[in-house]
């Protein structure tokens, strides 16, 4: 008990999510998710999450599996399954635990090794690390555009509808 009342005060006072990403910082990884969403039919949304709402926080699961439900929940919520060819890729960063999820839907998984994916991961939290957000997110989005460019590259004229907003989610 004593651990989710640590847990609890712990992402009730972490930085605020809108101070951390000002609007020039959301406005420029827009620009750079919808330029990689020029290269494939995949989509991208990130997510950033000052701390898990409390309905989490009070669950007797560990941090870790709390952090891989909620990025689940928002891969739902924001529609990032709802793609014509099941190619959405969800980045999920909580700053209060300062964890990284991503979550990609059966389209795109199918397809990229679990290695992959986990190297994304990694990148961004050493960026975080060294306090490089905004480099660390464009990274991570240029990767995983990469990865998406690879398996579902739009051929010459060919229609690609923008299926999901390409503003990060901030929280």
């Amino acid at each position: 008990m004593l651990s989710r009342l640590q847990r609890l005060f712990k992402h009730r006072w972490a930085e605020d999510g809108e101070r951390t990403m000002p609007a020039t910082t959301l406005a420029r990884l827009q620009a750079r998710i919808a330029a990689s969403e020029a290269m494939h039919s995949g989509e991208i949304r990130l997510c950033v999450e000052a701390g898990l709402p409390n309905s989490y926080l009070l669950r007797p699961d560990s941090t870790p599996a709390l952090l891989r439900q909620r990025a689940l929940a928002l891969f739902g919520r924001l529609r990032v399954w709802d793609t014509e060819h099941n190619n959405g890729v969800l980045i999920y960063l909580c700053l209060a635990e300062r964890a990284i999820e991503l979550v990609a839907d059966r389209g795109v998984n199918r397809l990229v090794p679990p290695g992959e994916w986990e190297q994304v991961v990694r990148d961004l939290g050493t960026a975080l690390q060294h306090g490089e957000l905004e480099t660390g997110l464009n990274a991570a989005v240029d990767a995983v555009g990469a990865m998406l460019t690879q398996h579902f590259a739009l051929s010459a004229g060919q229609n690609n509808p923008n299926e999901l907003p390409d503003a990060p989610v901030v929280r």
